[in-house]
């Protein structure tokens, strides 16, 4: 019995010790004037994730609300150039702080789970201008490359990805929109 009780006490103290904080999250930009991010915002690129697998060229349309939330509306277009979109909900993770919201979505898993159906939104970079954001999450699996038109520079596209390597993200796997050129025979809703 003695033997079971000192691996069980080894384990936990093991536990225990690797623990601790972990790697350091990306840095936020402080504050963000929700009013001047509200709009459409185009993903240049982004890291892959589950949810957008179909997607090839998206684009995030925010809206601030009269209770301070954002209002979401996320579309993408497939390959097949159908558009889909799902409306959601930004909120501020702490009150007052406007770079680190959680966004939850109006589909089934939010319905199923509702307490903990929502995804970490965290504004890592944001020009001057509002004209360009990287957004990711704090264990580095997504990352988002923002831009309030379609295409952008090749300079703004290496300082974002400067920015985001910086921050500790594999840009490597980044999944780049597809242009405009390739859907010239599908029609825009």
């Amino acid at each position: 019995m003695r033997p079971l009780t000192t691996l069980l006490a080894a384990l936990l103290l093991a536990g225990c010790a690797s623990s601790g904080e972990g790697p350091v999250p990306p840095r936020t930009v402080g504050m963000v004037d929700l009013q001047r991010y509200q709009g459409t915002w185009y993903e240049l690129a982004r890291l892959p994730m589950y949810f957008q697998r179909k997607c090839v060229q998206s684009e995030a349309h925010y809206s601030l609300q009269d209770d301070g939330s954002v209002g979401v509306l996320n579309r993408c277009r497939t390959t097949g150039g159908d558009w889909i979109q799902v409306n959601g909900r930004a909120i501020p993770q702490v009150e007052g702080r406007t770079d680190k919201l959680w966004v939850r979505f109006d589909n089934w898993i939010t319905r199923l789970f509702p307490g903990i159906a929502k995804g970490n939104y965290w504004v890592l970079y944001l020009d001057d201008g509002y004209r360009t954001a990287l957004v990711g999450n704090p264990n580095r699996e997504y990352l988002w490359l923002l831009s309030r038109t379609p295409v952008v520079s090749q300079k703004t596209r290496e300082q974002l990805l400067e920015v985001a390597q910086g921050q500790g993200y594999d840009t490597d796997l980044l999944i780049w929109r597809t242009p405009d050129s390739a859907f010239s025979s599908v029609p825009s809703p």
